[in-house]
């Protein structure tokens, strides 16, 4: 049924104000019938596109929003909407290509540069992205989006200085946003940079997420009047991630551990089980707070936690091999997790396996990836974890060859 001028214009006027009232589901329909009775009206075409953005119907959005971009060449808003669309649909040539039709329409605008170099850094042209970023700061240096995106990429780039430069001019707006203070607590913390990092990196405990954390006081650091209890944070204490982190960090103070169940009858001292009763302790803290609570500096990590033994280690035992990169060949390996302390040697990355090796004294070589936890510091060499491991970083091809080879030649 043909619509008249006015009942577009009533249909018009009622979607408008459904959806300046956040009705955006009652909107949608109106808007539908508008742009069936006026297939060529750019406006309506982009206005039921916008609406459908807003219910999340991104696909259904798509083909309007193309059309009103066809129909309003010179209107950037129609471009940008299309190209946000588009990106989240992961087309993002598509979207690059309707932004750089809105910079056309609307030069020196910060929105605009700062999504091309969204759609810039999706298609991995990371160089062209950072200049986008640049150019949407020049137009604003406070652009707090443009900003945490530009040190992310300067950060992966190495360009440490430049990504702290970007996040403390974030934080100069938003000083107290968590996530802003944990990537740059992470940042220094990478460089080495304990003093300045470890209260930064506190913010990770005001982000919601699948964090453990028990029904407990959180401890600061005070004087308490009952037990102390100590846990990983992983939702899954079974989990590699908490394995590694119970070895590496449950030591310098007296407390109680909450650990994995294959650790508890390996680590001297008391332990808890996930799920025991909580009655007795006063205050909990995650095992990550430790070198923050307790002042540790990579000069004063505390020795490693003793663990009982399960297995007597040989001369003439294996080579634990944990480690991504494949072994010399020949070379007799052991890849069972549970014969680490048999091992004459072991080679691995920063997994549960290779922790559990140096804690039990094996010679290690810990190969570490680009992404390695900040705990291990920006430098190989000896570590202050563990007497028997030793750092090597995998990005340097030349010494890893070199210090692997050194170091299972050590028993020839």
């Amino acid at each position: 049924m043909a619509l008249s001028d006015s009942q577009i214009q009533d249909l018009a006027r009622d979607a408008m104000q459904r959806a300046a009232g956040g009705d955006f589901g009652g909107a949608e329909p109106l808007l539908a019938r508008i742009a069936e009775a006026r297939p060529n009206s750019g406006q309506a075409l982009h206005l039921l596109g916008q609406v459908r953005l807003k219910l999340g119907r991104f696909a259904d959005a798509r083909e309007p929003l193309e059309r009103g971009a066809k129909f309003l060449p010179r209107d950037a808003a129609a471009q940008v909407n299309l190209a946000g669309c588009l990106a989240v649909l992961g087309e993002h040539e598509a979207a690059l290509a309707a932004l750089d039709r809105a910079a056309r329409l609307k030069a020196g605008d910060a929105a605009i540069a700062h999504n091309r170099g969204r759609s810039l850094e999706a298609l991995g042209r990371l160089e062209e992205a950072e200049q986008a970023y640049g150019d949407a700061l020049a137009v604003d240096h406070r652009l707090l989006p443009t900003l945490s995106a530009r040190a992310r990429l300067l950060a992966a780039r190495g360009d440490w200085m430049g990504a702290l430069a970007d996040l403390d001019m974030a934080l100069t707006s938003r000083p107290d946003d968590a996530h802003l203070l944990l990537r740059r607590g992470e940042l220094l913390l990478r460089q080495g940079d304990w003093l300045r990092g470890l209260p930064d990196y506190e913010a990770r405990l005001q982000i919601p997420g699948e964090r453990y954390e028990p029904p407990l006081p959180r401890w600061q650091g005070e004087p308490l009047d009952g037990r102390l209890l100590i846990y990983p944070e992983q939702a899954d204490i079974e989990s590699d991630a908490a394995v590694r982190d119970t070895l590496m960090l449950a030591r310098g103070i007296d407390a109680v551990v909450q650990c994995p169940a294959n650790l508890a009858g390996r680590l001297f001292g008391p332990t808890s089980r996930r799920g025991e009763p909580l009655d007795g302790f006063a205050a909990a803290a995650p095992l990550r707070s430790l070198p923050y609570l307790l002042g540790w500096t990579r000069e004063t990590v505390p020795p490693p936690a003793a663990l009982r033994p399960s297995t007597v280690s040989t001369a003439t035992g294996p080579v634990g091999w944990f480690a991504a990169i494949a072994p010399p060949a020949g070379l007799t390996v052991e890849r069972d997790p549970g014969q680490v302390a048999a091992c004459r040697r072991v080679v691995g990355a920063d997994v549960a396996a290779t922790h559990l090796a140096a804690a039990s004294g094996v010679p290690t070589l810990l190969v570490l990836a680009l992404d390695a936890d900040w705990l291990w510091g920006p430098h190989g060499g000896p570590s202050p974890w563990y007497p028997a491991l030793e750092v090597v970083h995998a990005e340097d091809g030349a010494t890893l060859a070199a210090r692997l080879a050194a170091f299972l030649n050590q028993d020839a």
